[in-house]
């Protein structure tokens, strides 16, 4: 058995990633980190995982593990990574955005399995994508390996609430959630950078405006983006170059029919459909925020770096109706 731990353990993304290790076959939690949780029981913030879990948050880590995942806030991973020396045997996987550019100071690799399968196989330090990032790249990139993007790319973007974290914010309680949606960092959102990071890798030659436009939902979890850009392919031709570029994706799936939100929420897949309007291209993505966005695409990465199957663990059923 591996032995992982867990820091930053109190956060909805660290919650997520404790109900799906605690079923992984071949994993062990040896630890979960929270200094203002320390010797609470995991299950008293985690409500969920009551009878589930017998840990107690702890305030020091163990040297003694294989995985550690840091699942603290944008800015806090690299504090951590420079107080504590981590060895070198320890594999790293970062939940934040503090690693996910390329840099000369760090040497994380980006942690897209459906663009960096072989890198993250060789990888001991993993940047996790953010949930945006990888919902909206998964619907670009396709189009990108075929250096197809040749105008703006135009991305609305809804998103549920536990995308914004587990500390309350106004825009994040209820009464204010609740029946409502807004627009927020219109043209100018963090994951802009590293999806194009990802599609200068794919075509170099990009130098097109990716105009995103991020909107909070009124539902708490789950992401849907709609994304369209010109292409003079006709869409038989499309749809092959989506379903060719992800044929050895076990995570996604290109739908023949439009899809809804609850196809994905609770699991690890992500669901892609195309239509063609004149001469423009129109892709719907949709993930769990969560899941797909956040804990489950670092389990997946996790199996990637072990070696192991990468559905290992992660054969989640979706919440039905």
């Amino acid at each position: 058995m591996v032995r992982v731990g867990i820091v930053g353990g109190a956060g909805y993304t660290a919650g997520e990633l404790l109900r799906i290790l605690v079923n992984h076959p071949r994993v062990t939690i040896s630890f979960v980190h929270s200094n203002s949780n320390a010797g609470k029981p995991v299950h008293h913030i985690h409500k969920d995982l009551i009878g589930e879990i017998n840990l107690e948050f702890v305030s020091e880590i163990s040297p003694r593990i294989d995985v550690l995942f840091l699942c603290m806030g944008h800015g806090a991973s690299e504090v951590f990574m420079k107080e504590n020396p981590i060895p070198g045997k320890i594999r790293v996987i970062d939940m934040s955005q503090d690693f996910r550019i390329k840099a000369p100071l760090h040497d994380f690799v980006y942690g897209l399995p459906e663009l960096n399968r072989q890198a993250i196989r060789d990888a001991q330090r993993l940047a996790n994508p953010g949930c945006f990032a990888t919902c909206i790249q998964l619907a670009i990139l396709p189009l990108a390996a075929r250096k197809l993007l040749t105008d703006e790319v135009h991305v609305n973007a809804i998103t549920g609430s536990t995308g914004a974290g587990q500390n309350p914010s106004p825009t994040t309680h209820f009464s204010w959630r609740n029946n409502n949606v807004s627009v927020y960092k219109a043209f100018k959102h963090q994951h802009l950078r590293e999806i194009s990071q990802s599609i200068k890798q794919l075509q170099p030659a990009f130098d097109k405006a990716i105009n995103f436009i991020p909107v909070r939902g009124n539902f708490s979890r789950g992401i849907m983006a709609s994304v369209y850009t010109k292409c003079q392919l006709g869409y038989e031709e499309i749809v092959s170059i989506f379903k060719g570029f992800y044929a050895g994706a076990p995570f996604v799936v290109v739908s023949d029919t439009n899809p809804d939100l609850k196809q994905v929420v609770n699991t690890n897949k992500a669901v892609v459909y195309i239509e063609k309007h004149d001469d423009k291209v129109l892709i719907i993505s949709m993930i769990d925020n969560l899941v797909k966005g956040a804990s489950g695409q670092a389990v997946h990465n996790m199996n990637l770096m072990l070696g192991w199957e990468e559905t290992t663990g992660l054969k989640l059923k979706p919440v039905g109706f």
